[in-house]
């Protein structure tokens, strides 16, 4: 027997054994699909963080069969553990080795749903690695949030990156337009619902238990959001901002102005109605917007009933309270879409300087119940609205299943679309 021989029989066993622990193709199986989804923009915005978790949870049911590889931004601050507890299978993208070997293995480039074209310099490193497909699901565009001579403002490249996706879905029919009159000439080109709708992380635990502390019982309590004109993101000082001085005098000029209905309605659903008000931030620096604008300046008879909450949650916290509530009002978008995800009726008061994100509301189907605070006849609506949604609750949450319907709907549309292309 020739050494050649010898040394290859002995080395059969070693091999053999290497070779089942490979999973085994038939001729009919197909290699598992990988996708890469860009997605996670920050933590001290639940909403921010219902991005990531909403987009999963519609991969999942549609297109349960791909991996799905997370590019994050930012999972910090206990954002990774809660995707997980929910998604236990999931990638996520930590290193530059990691995402450089994303992108030579994976199929599909996503940028998930967020408040602008947030990841354009990942859609466009994916571009030049290759001629893989890529699409954008659920975006604001331009996305500016800023004084009026910001706001049309966009990168010229752009145009022909998100004329180059498969498809490119924008959450709000302005942002729609918006690209259409600025030469964005994409095949698959139509409003898809912002990704938060489905969101469904839930801490029914924490939430339970923050309920029952302060004496809020299930439907019987309405949830209230104040904000800023711009959040005062260099009150964080993770951030590493400094102020911003022109922001914070418009801030400080518009603020008694924008939140002042908010309390008023506040003060009106305390005095005709059974319910109580929980008082919660969307992002981290409204906590203490919540007791300076809409808690310290409530007349006492109505302070009793009416809870601040005192500190930042996560996502999966605010969701499982959300859906205890009787509704939700105030002047964020998130927690809105979060409630409506959740069959529970919203209102949403929008700024101009909160860019064309709020316009959603009237595309699924909700103008009614939303408010533009720079519009007197809006303004003066707001009270009589919040009391409608809490003395009608029947009729508020069929007005909210009507538009989760619809939203729904684009959501299996859309998410049909992406699997075509991932055939």
């Amino acid at each position: 027997m020739s050494t050649s021989r010898r040394a290859f029989l002995k080395q059969t066993p070693v091999l053999l054994g290497l070779l089942q622990g490979l999973p085994v193709l038939g001729s009919g199986q197909k290699k598992k699909k990988v996708m890469i989804l860009r997605s996670s923009w920050q933590t001290v915005n639940i909403g921010d963080i219902a991005h990531t978790p909403g987009v999963l949870t519609l991969l999942e049911k549609h297109l349960p069969d791909v991996e799905v590889r997370l590019w994050p931004s930012d999972v910090g601050n206990g954002v990774e553990e809660m995707i997980l507890r929910r998604f236990p299978k999931l990638i996520i993208l930590k290193t530059e080795e990691q995402k450089a070997a994303a992108i030579q293995e994976a199929d599909f480039f996503l940028h998930g749903s967020g408040p602008s074209f947030t990841g354009r310099k990942e859609v466009e490193r994916w571009t030049q690695a290759s001629n893989k497909p890529y699409g954008i699901y659920g975006i604001t565009y331009p996305g500016v949030y800023g004084f009026p001579e910001d706001r049309g403002k966009f990168n010229p490249a752009d145009i022909e990156l998100l004329s180059k996706a498969q498809f490119a879905y924008f959450r709000d029919s302005v942002s729609l337009q918006f690209a259409k009159n600025h030469g964005v000439k994409c095949p698959e080109m139509a409003f898809c619902p912002d990704g938060a709708f489905a969101v469904d992380v839930k801490d029914d635990k924490s939430a339970v238990a923050f309920l029952k502390e302060h004496n809020l019982k299930d439907g019987k309590f309405m949830c209230v959001i104040p904000q800023f004109r711009f959040s005062p993101w260099w009150e964080i000082p993770a951030k590493k901002l400094a102020m911003n001085e022109a922001k914070n005098a418009h801030n400080m000029k518009m603020k008694e102005q924008d939140n002042a209905p908010i309390r008023e309605a506040i003060i009106a659903v305390i005095r005709q109605t059974g319910l109580k008000i929980l008082i919660v931030p969307e992002n981290e620096t409204q906590v203490h917007i919540g007791k300076e604008m809409l808690y310290d300046p409530l007349p006492e008879d109505v302070k009793k009933k009416v809870v601040w909450r005192d500190h930042y949650w996560l996502t999966d916290e605010a969701v499982s309270t959300y859906a205890r509530s009787a509704g939700l009002f105030g002047l964020e978008m998130h927690s809105p879409i979060m409630c409506i995800g959740l069959g529970v009726p919203a209102i949403v008061c929008r700024f101009e300087e909160q860019t064309s994100k709020g316009f959603m509301w009237k595309d699924i189907g909700l103008g009614d119940w939303l408010f533009d605070m720079d519009t007197p006849k809006d303004v003066a609506r707001i009270v009589s609205a919040v009391l409608d949604m809490a003395k009608n609750p029947k009729a508020a949450k069929e007005k909210a299943a009507k538009a989760l319907k619809f939203v729904r709907k684009r959501q299996d549309e859309t998410m049909a679309f992406l699997k075509e292309k991932l055939v």
